[in-house]
């Protein structure tokens, strides 16, 4: 197998377990913020030990790259909390698809974060395409009242998906001379502790399942998938990782369907294309600079 081959596998291989992680918010009787502790914990310990073996250097190069760091672990943990609180409320295929407005969002807050001059006045074609996403959330949207559990979690999701778009603009800038692992040891670190604070259900109150289904969801979806997606921008550009990447909604919705039986509306699949054909297009287009 071709070196360029074998990275479209293993972006392909990541991209489905990150699918797959959004069934756990189902699969484990925990509370959102729980499930994120332990998979952080694990997660943390597993990356520790491929470094390890690696024999890739564990230490950060400067004081200033532990406070990034420490901020990074902060966002990415909110991130975590709210993506699986919007799947526990609305279900795996609505909440993926409403965390998958971030692509759009990244273009909004790029400008006012990004350490280069980037033009901050949004273009036509992004307004366009936010409004589409617009109109597809509101597809999938039961009724106009945070007291329905489908619509909190609609919310919930894109906040989560705010989180995941300043974690990725401040990575970009000021994190990415590690790699994916060196980078998620420290993130998966940093939410471990400062959510471990707020853990409702301590360690030996965890049942013998959960704690199997926490340490798949930590090590073969969390751990293994942010390796093999280092290892894949190797041989293959950042676009091409990015619209793949876009796929995430369609393997997670599959998986949800197949493990979980779980079925949506006509509206809700109308919704997700038109959420997730902005978001390829977003990603598309940024990547051509145009």
């Amino acid at each position: 197998m071709k070196a360029q081959q074998q990275s479209l596998l293993f972006l392909h291989m990541s991209v489905l377990l990150f699918g797959g992680t959004a069934l756990f918010s189902k699969l484990i009787g925990l509370p959102a913020l729980d499930i994120t502790v332990y998979r952080t914990g694990v997660a943390a310990i597993v990356l520790f030990i491929l470094l390890t073996l690696q024999k890739k250097k564990i230490t950060l190069k400067c004081a200033k790259d532990y406070g990034v760091a420490v901020l990074l672990g902060v966002v990415v943990g909110i991130h975590w909390v709210t993506y699986f609180a919007g799947m526990q409320m609305a279900g795996v295929t609505i909440g993926i698809i409403a965390f998958f407005t971030y692509p759009v969002i990244t273009v909004f807050l790029e400008p006012l974060l990004s350490r280069a001059k980037i033009k901050s006045t949004p273009k036509i074609k992004d307004i366009i395409i936010a409004f589409i996403v617009l109109v597809g959330i509101f597809l999938l949207i039961p009724e106009i009242n945070l007291g329905n559990q489908v619509t909190l979690g609609i919310a919930t999701g894109v906040i989560s998906a705010f989180f995941f778009a300043i974690r990725n603009i401040l990575h970009k800038n000021y994190f990415s001379h590690y790699s994916g692992p060196h980078t998620m040891l420290y993130q998966t670190l940093v939410a471990f502790i400062m959510l471990g604070l707020f853990v409702e259900v301590p360690p030996w109150q965890v049942t013998n399942k959960d704690w199997s289904l926490i340490l798949l969801v930590g090590i073969v979806f969390t751990a293994m998938p942010h390796a093999l997606f280092a290892s894949s921008l190797r041989h293959l550009s950042a676009t091409t990782a990015g619209l793949i990447s876009c796929l995430q909604p369609l393997y997670g919705s599959v998986l949800a369907f197949l493990l979980l039986s779980e079925r949506v509306s006509l509206l809700t699949v109308i919704g997700g294309i038109l959420v997730v054909s902005a978001a390829l297009f977003e990603t598309w287009s940024v990547s051509k600079g145009r």
